[in-house]
């Protein structure tokens, strides 16, 4: 059937607006998936912020095109639905993997794109799911960046003891010396009182 002009471009704007917030999608072709399956695994990757869409490839090839996303047309064969990974490319591989071993016979995977520039095929799919996440790898960074300040905080920290380790001894010289003088003045007051 057909569509209407107007349809088309309102696909090719909501694949657009898709891919402006993905940092990844997975191809996958699907074969008589019930409602309710398909529903399922958006449920799930919805979890992992991740979207899944059944689409036109073609239309899909032009919204990838207007949005600079590599065009991997060896995967855009057949009937596919695509999961877009909003954030989680790792967390929504492993998603999609979980799924498409419980539908093997209905759900294949072909391959996907990274960073919008990426081909990769369905194999490297489990590789990915075993990358970290956006979060982990800022979570490592910070711990990364923030070694180096607390070795600062030490630094200053040893430092400033040392300082006080170096100038008790003078201090309490100095004190000694100082009790030492007004003792001597005050026996010399008192000798000078006397007399």
């Amino acid at each position: 059937m057909a569509i209407s002009r107007a349809k088309k471009e309102e696909l090719v704007a909501r694949y657009n607006g898709v891919l402006d917030e993905s940092s990844g999608l997975i191809v996958a072709e699907i074969k008589a998936l019930t409602v309710a399956e398909t529903e399922a695994l958006r449920h799930k990757l919805r979890e992992e912020d991740g979207v899944f869409m059944i689409t036109k490839n073609t239309l899909l090839k032009i919204a990838m095109e207007q949005s600079d996303w590599a065009i991997p047309e060896d995967l855009l064969k057949g009937q596919v639905g695509i999961a877009f990974a909003k954030s989680n490319l790792p967390g929504m591989s492993k998603a999609i993997l979980e799924f498409a071993k419980d539908f093997e016979d209905k759900f294949t995977l072909k391959g996907g794109v990274m960073g919008g520039t990426s081909i990769f095929a369905a194999d490297d799919i489990k590789a990915i799911s075993e990358m970290p996440t956006l979060p982990e790898v800022q979570s490592q960074l910070l711990g990364i960046l923030g070694q180096p300040a607390q070795q600062l905080v030490n630094t200053v920290y040893a430092a400033d003891a040392q300082v006080v380790n170096v100038l008790q001894p003078a201090v309490s010289q100095l004190l000694n010396v100082l009790n030492a003088h007004i003792e001597q003045n005050l026996k010399g007051d008192g000798a000078a009182d006397a007399a």
